[in-house]
C-alpha cells in the first residue's frame, strides 16, 4: 500500500487518460461493469454510507427511453457508447447504515435531519461516480463523464419512485484516440493550492 504506482499506471489513470466523445465498435461485457463495481466499491465515503446507485444504460431499449433526456449535444456520443452510467444516489442511503456501520448508530445521525441527508448523498455519491471512473481507467476502459442532460427527466423514466436521484452521466468504452482535441489547460499548483 505504501509504494508508488508506476509512472505507466500513473499515465493510465491521469497523464494520458482523456474524456471520449468518439467510441470503437468494441463492447463492454457485463462481467467487466460487475469487476468495475468491485474495484470502486471498496474506496471510502463518510461512514461508509455508500449511497452511489448505478445504472448501466446498454440495451436499444434502454438507450432509447435516455435519449430524449439528453442536450442534443450529448445525444450521438452517448448513443454510439458501448455504455452509459447514470451516477445516482440514495436519497434514503442512511436506513442502509445498520449493515455499512455497524459499529455505531450511524443512522440516527440523519434521521430528521434532511439538510445533512441531502449533503451526504450528493457529496459521497459524487466520489463513488469519480471512484467509477478511475476503476474504469484501471481496467483498460475509457471515460466520457457529463452533465448535459435533464435530471428531472432521467429521475422520471429510470427512478419513478423517488428514492434515488441522478447526479451525473458517463460513457463508458474503448475511446476513439484519433478523434481527441489536445488537452485543455490546467491550473498549475500556485494558482490552485495554499501550503499553509
Amino acid at each position: 500500500m505504501s509504494t508508488p504506482l508506476s509512472h505507466a499506471t500513473l499515465e493510465q489513470l491521469f497523464l494520458n487518460a482523456r474524456t471520449h466523445s468518439h467510441w470503437q465498435p468494441r463492447p463492454v461485457n457485463d462481467e467487466l461493469l460487475h469487476q468495475l463495481y468491485d474495484l470502486l466499491r471498496q474506496a471510502p465515503t463518510s461512514a461508509n454510507c455508500s449511497p452511489a446507485r448505478l445504472v448501466f444504460v446498454k440495451s436499444a431499449e434502454a438507450k432509447a427511453k435516455l435519449k430524449p433526456c439528453l442536450a442534443e449535444g450529448n445525444v450521438e456520443k452517448t448513443m454510439a457508447a458501448p455504455v452509459c452510467v447514470i451516477v445516482a444516489h440514495d436519497t434514503r442511503f442512511y436506513e442502509e447504515l445498520p449493515k455499512l456501520f455497524p459499529h455505531a448508530d450511524a443512522k440516527s445521525w440523519f434521521e430528521g435531519n434532511q439538510p445533512l441527508i441531502d449533503t451526504t448523498a450528493f457529496r459521497n455519491g459524487t466520489l463513488q461516480g469519480a471512484y467509477l471512473i478511475l476503476a474504469a481507467r484501471s481496467l483498460g476502459l475509457d471515460c466520457g463523464p457529463m452533465s448535459g442532460f435533464d435530471n428531472a427527466a432521467v429521475d422520471a423514466v429510470f427512478f419513478p419512485d423517488g428514492r434515488f436521484k441522478s447526479n451525473f452521466l458517463i460513457n463508458l468504452g474503448y475511446g476513439a484516440a484519433d478523434k481527441l482535441f489536445p488537452r485543455s489547460p490546467r491550473f498549475s499548483f500556485e494558482e490552485a493550492c495554499r501550503i499553509l
